[in-house]
């Protein structure tokens, strides 16, 4: 990270505000490359059986840090993204398993989850922590509920998780994850979370990715109600609003977010170890709620 840090300011990868920034100093962007790098260490480590693994977040990887040094046709990211899911499900077998139907489902699905993390990856500490706290979720799941992927899998990607919320957890971070980082992990977690999901025949993991979810579709639909266009820049997320209507500081909103996904990351593991069908209740139940909570008291006014 250090080495990074120092190349990226010799060759001027930084992060100016703009019309969506909640940030004004110029950072350094691209930090988020640690959990690239993590996960190709893993991966080397770990050859065969992490081959495709290593293929996906690599080439995602590299797309995205192509786009924060120079930006990309969203036509070229999307279909590298497509390719990326594709070989993710064909990693993990799924195409084997899922119908014809459910195919597409599953590469929107995957690709939806991606870019949800990029668009929430706007302040100090949000993608970091929030990413830990998914992670040490799905480890604890992993060791007291059932062993559905090898320990250190988790582990490289908590370790990249601290590392870079050492220069990102800050007032005035040193770097920011870039688009190379956001994808980076959320291919990371959406691994882990379908392997997840094919160990115990559930979906009530999902869950795991509730906040992230509401705030993203919510903004998305509310942008729509109001007839503009999802595709351009704009400061309406949630988070965003948090902080630069209201004023609340980057790193207390970052760990609100993180300790909502913590609270309900421990009723799902509560529930499900009682019983699997009423965590999936649960779940959907908890959904509503921060739907019912996002509409109610959150939604911006139209600007």
């Amino acid at each position: 990270m250090v080495l990074y840090l120092k190349i990226a300011n010799k060759y001027h990868i930084i992060d100016e505000p703009n019309e969506r920034s909640s940030h004004t100093y110029i950072p350094i962007r691209g930090g988020g490359i640690v959990w690239w790098i993590a996960g190709i260490i893993y991966s080397l480590l770990h050859l065969p059986e992490s081959v495709y693994f290593l293929t996906g977040i690599s080439l995602i990887a590299i797309v995205s840090f192509w786009d924060d040094v120079a930006s990309l046709p969203i036509n070229a990211r999307i279909t590298v993204h497509f390719v990326a899911a594709g070989i993710l499900l064909y990693g993990l077998g799924l195409l084997e398993i899922l119908s014809w139907w459910q195919i597409p489902i599953a590469f929107i699905f995957i690709a939806g989850i991606w870019n949800a993390f990029n668009f929430m990856d706007g302040i100090n500490g949000i993608t970091g922590l929030y990413s830990l706290t998914v992670l040490i979720a799905l480890q604890y799941v992993n060791y007291k509920i059932t062993a559905f992927t090898p320990p250190d899998f988790i582990n490289y990607a908590i370790i990249a998780c601290i590392v870079f919320l050492f220069f990102n957890f800050k007032k005035q971070a040193k770097c920011f994850a870039g688009d190379i980082g956001s994808l980076a992990v959320s291919f990371w977690i959406v691994s882990l979370t379908l392997q997840l999901m094919l160990k115990t025949k559930s979906i009530v993991w999902i869950g795991f990715l509730t906040v992230y979810g509401v705030d993203s579709i919510g903004t998305i639909l509310h942008r729509l109600f109001l007839r503009q266009n999802i595709f351009t820049a704009h400061r309406m997320h949630l988070y965003q609003m948090l902080t630069n209507q209201w004023e609340i500081p980057h790193l207390k909103v970052a760990a609100g977010y993180a300790l909502i996904q913590i609270v309900i990351c421990a009723i799902i593991i509560i529930l499900y170890s009682y019983s699997p069908t009423v965590s999936e209740i649960a779940g959907i139940g908890l959904l509503l709620l921060c739907c019912l909570i996002y509409l109610l008291t959150f939604i911006p006014e139209s600007p």
